[in-house]
């Protein structure tokens, strides 16, 4: 299981149910990356999507403690358990965590990579995502430094969890 996001530089993830920013050759790199994968989700993330539809060519899991919660061509998942259950008849590295700040926080132990595009700005925001540089279990890989959309500078890092816990 890997996640993929972006933070600012305060590792700030959305700002009322949004992401904090929209870069156009970002999300080709995330389109590109999940497609043909499976994406997990919590059910505010899913409702944020355009159009509240599945993200076409991927399979879509979403994380829903409303047991009567309905979404056509989505699968929804009350538990971890029932999560991971779904899950393991997938290769680990074709399941993305794609948010919001709860979904990553409870499922990030169990990830063994983070892709993250980081804004070299600092922004408004009411969702975060642990900041992985403090944390001395996963280890940053530079993907693309110096990258630039308008007056935008952003890197992409590839951080690897070196204490992946399985889910029992």
């Amino acid at each position: 299981m890997k996640a993929i996001l972006s933070v600012d530089k305060n590792w700030g993830i959305g700002y009322k149910g949004d992401l904090l920013k929209r870069i156009p050759e970002d999300m080709r790199f995330f389109k590109q990356t999940t497609m043909g994968k499976v994406v997990v989700m919590g059910r505010s993330t899913f409702e944020s999507l355009p159009g509240r539809e599945p993200l076409k060519g991927r399979t879509n899991i979403v994380l829903s403690t409303n047991k009567d919660y309905s979404l056509p061509g989505v699968t929804i998942c009350i538990s971890l358990k029932e999560l991971f259950e779904i899950t393991s008849s997938y290769a680990e590295d074709d399941v993305y965590v794609i948010g919001g700040a709860q979904v990553y926080s409870e499922l990030l132990p169990f990830c063994s990579e983070a892709i993250i595009t980081k804004f070299e700005e600092t922004y408004d925001a009411d969702a975060f995502f642990p900041d992985l540089d403090k944390d001395d279990s996963w280890t940053p890989v530079i993907l693309a430094e110096a990258l630039q959309h308008n007056d935008l500078r952003y890197s992409r890092v590839k951080y690897v969890n070196s204490r992946i816990v399985q889910f029992t």
